[in-house]
């Protein structure tokens, strides 16, 4: 099916919707502040610029990215020409989550409806403040026919996957991605599946020390390790890793100062439920910097954990916190047996001066995306295909890539009328004889 709207209208209604998000972005970062104390600072870096720059990139481009493209045809069918033609799905399910609740919302919603999609979006109910906002910049940007947003709990994910959908496009756990992709097998429904993992993060010997401890404590505790792609635990040379334990909890101090509670930029936990998940990870006899919780304000601590048991409850799933355990290991034979001993992760970080064991390291294990001498920054480059492998999900966006999730790319093949080759036509006779060198040019 070809989009209800034209690709001008779409372009029109999407500059209307910068225009709104512009004058609504106070209100996006008291909404965020609202539902988990997420900085101001934070929401403008990783909310409202992130969206606002896709926004515009596709506002630019959705012409070109519309439009047919044309393909050197085969010999065999000539004369010909052919192209291939983007078509939007139809109806897209959007289900995004609550730790980057505007940016992971915004994004796929942009790219569907720029494809020519209509869209329903359902935001997490854990962040509710944002939701509404959602909700109120949909419906007063687009039409309902367009964009619409189903608010409320896992109920209305529930009835929402028992529809029949053209696409749908899930952000969120590994256990809830594993629902909704056997929802969707029910109807053969295409899927991208944003998931997680976890993410290890190998500091060599021969790393920059001081400055890959302050990069880490940045990526992992911005959002209050409420990301995706933080580092989930640490592999450092068990040479240097007592210096650098040292070296976070400085960096650590020197972010939120020595009482990281009354710190203006460091986030809350959602909620209580996730809270108490936590905390009943940590032991307290391994915990070399922080693990000072408040359930009142939702409040953990930035908390490291000199870990030594690879069978812990922190090493035994995706922790989704500020809480960061640090492990030593001797051989590259270490780095194997713990990390293999996990499913594909989202990201992978490698901090080392020595290009040539960087390289290696990077080449030598699957994952999603990732970086050499930092964490996190891979996402912010939209020319970079953004997704997981495996366990940590399938499909990549970002940038053209979210547009082109959107359309079926359809296969279109004009022949020519003034000359009709009969050599394809039986009674074959000789003609495998006549043809076969000819075939095997080509």
């Amino acid at each position: 099916m070809r989009g209800r709207t034209s690709v001008s209208e779409r372009k029109e209604t999407l500059k209307k919707l910068l225009y709104v998000l512009d004058k609504r972005e106070s209100a996006i970062i008291a909404a965020l502040r609202d539902d988990f104390g997420k900085p101001a600072f934070e929401t403008v870096l990783t909310e409202t610029f992130v969206v606002r720059s896709e926004l515009k990139a596709t506002i630019r481009n959705i012409r070109k990215w519309s439009k047919d493209e044309f393909v050197i045809p085969s010999i065999l069918n000539f004369p010909s020409f052919d192209r291939i033609s983007k078509e939007p799905y139809g109806t897209v399910l959007v289900i995004s989550p609550w730790n980057y609740p505007f940016q992971l919302a915004m994004l796929p919603v942009i790219s569907a409806y720029a494809a020519g999609n209509s869209v329903i979006v359902k935001p997490s109910e854990l962040t509710p403040n944002t939701s509404e906002l959602l909700s109120n910049i949909v419906s007063e940007v687009f039409n309902p026919i367009d964009v619409e947003v189903f608010q409320g709990g896992p109920e209305v994910s529930e009835k929402l996957l028992g529809r029949r959908w053209d696409y749908i496009f899930f952000t969120g756990s590994v256990a809830v991605g594993r629902k909704v992709a056997e929802a969707a097998s029910r109807h053969l429904t295409p899927v991208t599946l944003e998931l997680g993992g976890k993410n290890p993060c190998i500091v060599t010997a021969n790393a920059n020390l001081k400055l890959a401890a302050k990069r880490i404590v940045w990526g992992k505790f911005i959002n209050a390790g409420q990301t995706c792609i933080a580092p989930d635990y640490l592999l450092v040379s068990s040479s240097v890793k007592s210096k650098f334990i040292g070296l976070l909890k400085s960096e650590i101090v020197a972010a939120y100062g020595e009482r990281p509670m009354d710190s203006p930029d460091f986030a809350r936990i959602v909620s209580e439920k996730h809270l108490k998940r936590l905390t009943d990870m940590i032991r307290i006899e391994k915990v070399v910097h922080g693990g000072q919780s408040d359930f009142q304000t939702l409040y953990l601590a930035p908390t490291l954990i000199d870990e030594n048991d690879r069978h812990s409850d922190l090493m035994k799933e995706e922790i989704f916190g500020p809480v960061l355990p640090v492990l030593g290991y001797d051989s590259d034979n270490d780095l194997d047996q713990i990390i293999s001993a996990y499913e594909k992760p989202l990201s992978l970080y490698v901090f080392s001066d020595d290009t040539k064991e960087a390289d290696n390291l990077m080449r030598k294990f699957p994952f999603g995306g990732g970086c050499i001498n930092d964490v996190v920054v891979h996402f912010a480059n939209s020319r970079l295909p953004f997704g997981g492998v495996g366990n940590s999900g399938t499909g990549a966006y970002h940038g053209k890539r979210s547009f082109d999730t959107f359309v079926h790319k359809k296969a279109v093949v004009k022949r020519g009328t003034w000359l009709d080759i009969t050599l394809r036509y039986p009674p074959y006779g000789n003609k495998i004889g006549r043809i076969g060198k000819w075939l095997k040019w080509l």
